[in-house]
């Protein structure tokens, strides 16, 4: 084990951007979806069972070289944002695999018109039938679907359109400076600051935050009012009913479903959220704790520290302990070059795991300062490397990111760590630190998140009136968050009206925030079925499950787990473990005074 932070190795695919074998990766990717043109427009229909193998293998040789190249050059990218070469080369490979891609539109549509009974003819081939996922994926989409002139030119004008627009707000984003007592910050380490256990460094922090986003306001609005526009024009020309429907049709969910889902964790908001803040204003000695005191370390707990190997070696224990499978899959990330730790200059802030490729090992990217929740943040996007790992056996064209299953392995590794954490707890005081911290992250998980849906949802409908101002943006934000957090959190204009500023997913991947709450609730859920005795062998059926979240429906996923998604009982289930954790907080404030 590597005793300094790492920093990913990407040479699995590229040595670096000026590797010959990506002109030649292009190259085959132009010349290919040319060549699969002129052999298969307009004849789809007539193909043999044989030949339209042969149709999906060149549609997954392209698609692999196409996540390949847009891979690397991503993620060669997020590590230097500031460096203008990263930065062009990044784009220029977007640009020509947009351009390149346009000749093979045609596919979908024609397919779309196709018979049923001729696909069903074609699914009795076993080769093809391995493909049934990917095929009723693309079926899915069918009424969706617009005439091919038509989806050349949203595919080529997705390049100055909507992505031009999150390419801005992500590198305005990654150049943003904070200052807090003459020190400069970037936004990665700002938001470290806001978790320090001085009250003052804490607002400080939080001020700062909100003042160099209100100074950036007017861009970031205007960004977001083109992001909200350009979904506007393509939902409105696809059919799509409301703003999230585009969205649940791509985790393959009902509108129905998230909506109730939406309006369960809303009629929680006060047995949770508010009775959690609380107690919360009690420990810090407040009447009301400020918009930043939210996730502020308790005054009495210990301020602990992490080096990365311990982070590593809490993790991998819990993980071996729930699965030595689990562990397994888990350690190559970390005796492999696979994950970039250090928070540094140029760098984009937050974390994430990224799979490029459905048939190769992903990448994790971390901001590590060795905070608790560093600790957890490594567990979590680990249940994301490790849940890749299990679906590498389904292929390239049948893996399909589900926000909604995606989120379920990673929030699943907080819980095992977490759980591990608490076990190991020394005494009644730190377990209690334990339990508020994790009280604190399941309230940002599905409680905030749900908040930001219907910040959101608020938003994109106004936005059909026209655009939608900077200060209108700062209003709905303020009532969404004081609604959520309730009467013992102080929300406000001077401190936090900006901060959906600093909320990515309303950019690059609008509707993707209800995945985090359904996540959630699901995870709480299995965990009280793992608890429960009831599930013979768990830990081996839930690996089981993980490797199908993208091939089945969630119905048949968890009835092997007892558990009904389509039941609101599902959702309250979920819920009623945090309500239960806040229930063991006030009898530890009781015993512990």
């Amino acid at each position: 084990m590597k005793t300094e932070m790492p920093a990913w190795d990407l040479s699995d695919f590229y040595q670096n951007i000026d590797d010959k074998q990506i002109q030649k990766d292009l190259d085959f990717y132009k010349n290919s979806a040319s060549e699969f043109a002129q052999k298969y427009k307009g004849k789809l229909k007539e193909l043999s069972a044989k030949e339209f193998l042969e149709v999906i293998k060149s549609i997954e040789k392209r698609s692999q070289t196409a996540s390949k190249l847009g891979g690397f050059a991503y993620l060669n990218m997020v590590t230097q944002m500031k460096n203008q070469k990263a930065v062009a080369f990044y784009q220029s490979i977007e640009e020509k695999l947009t351009e390149y891609a346009k000749p093979t539109v045609f596919f979908s549509i024609e397919f779309n018109q196709l018979d049923r009974k001729k696909i069903d003819e074609w699914l009795k081939d076993e080769n093809i039938n391995f493909y049934r996922h990917w095929i009723k994926r693309l079926r899915r989409f069918k009424d969706y679907e617009l005439s091919e002139p038509v989806e050349e030119v949203l595919l080529e004008k997705s390049l100055t359109s909507g992505e031009a627009w999150v390419r801005l707000y992500e590198e305005t984003s990654s150049r943003l400076v904070y200052e807090v007592d003459g020190k400069k910050y970037n936004d990665a380490e700002i938001s470290k600051l806001t978790l320090d256990k001085n009250s003052d460094i804490r607002a400080k922090a939080g001020a700062e935050t909100n003042r160099v986003l209100k100074e950036n306001g007017h861009l970031i609005t205007y960004i977001y009012n083109m992001v909200m526009k350009d979904k506007a024009i393509e939902d409105e020309k696809r059919g799509f009913k409301t703003p999230v429907s585009a969205r649940n049709l791509s985790e393959d969910v009902t509108d129905e479903a998230v909506d109730v889902l939406a309006q369960t964790v809303k009629k929680h908001y006060k047995d949770i959220a508010h009775r959690f803040y609380k107690l919360k204003a009690k420990w810090l000695g407040l009447k009301k704790i400020s918009y930043w005191d939210r996730n502020a370390p308790l005054p009495f707990s210990e301020d602990i520290t992490y080096t990365w190997d311990e982070a590593v070696k809490i993790v991998l224990d819990a993980y071996k302990e729930f699965s030595p499978k689990l562990y397994d899959i888990a350690k190559d990330f970390f005796e492999n070059n696979w994950i970039d730790v250090p928070p540094r200059d140029g760098k984009r802030s937050g974390a994430f795991c990224s799979g490029p490729l459905a048939t190769m090992h992903p990448y994790l990217m971390l901001n590590f300062v060795g905070k608790q929740n560093d600790v957890l943040t490594l567990a979590h996007e680990l249940g994301h490397g490790c849940h890749h790992q299990l679906r590498i056996k389904n292929g390239e064209l049948n893996e399909h990111s589900r926000m909604t299953s995606e989120e379920v392995a990673s929030v699943f590794g907080e819980m095992v760590v977490f759980q591990s954490m608490l076990k190991n707890a020394r005494n009644d005081k730190e377990k209690l630190c334990l339990i508020a911290s994790k009280v604190s992250d399941m309230i940002n998980t599905a409680i905030r998140q749900i908040a930001f849906h219907f910040f959101e949802l608020r938003a994109h409908n106004e936005r059909k009136k026209g655009e939608v101002s900077e200060e209108r943006l700062c209003q709905i934000w303020l009532e969404e968050m004081r609604e959520s957090l309730g009467d013992f959190v102080d929300v406000s204009e001077k401190d936090c009206d900006h901060i959906w500023e600093m909320i990515g997913h309303f950019f690059f991947l609008p509707f993707y925030v209800y995945a985090y709450s359904f996540a959630d609730c699901f995870v709480n859920s299995l965990y009280q079925v793992s608890q429960s005795g009831k599930v013979d062998s768990f830990a081996d059926k839930y690996l089981d499950m993980l490797s199908k979240t993208a091939l089945e429906d969630y119905d048949k996923i968890l009835a092997p787990f007892g558990l009904n998604p389509n039941s609101a009982d599902f959702w309250e289930y979920g819920l009623n473990l945090i309500s239960s954790y806040i229930d063991i907080l006030e009898e530890l404030d009781k015993k512990i005074n």
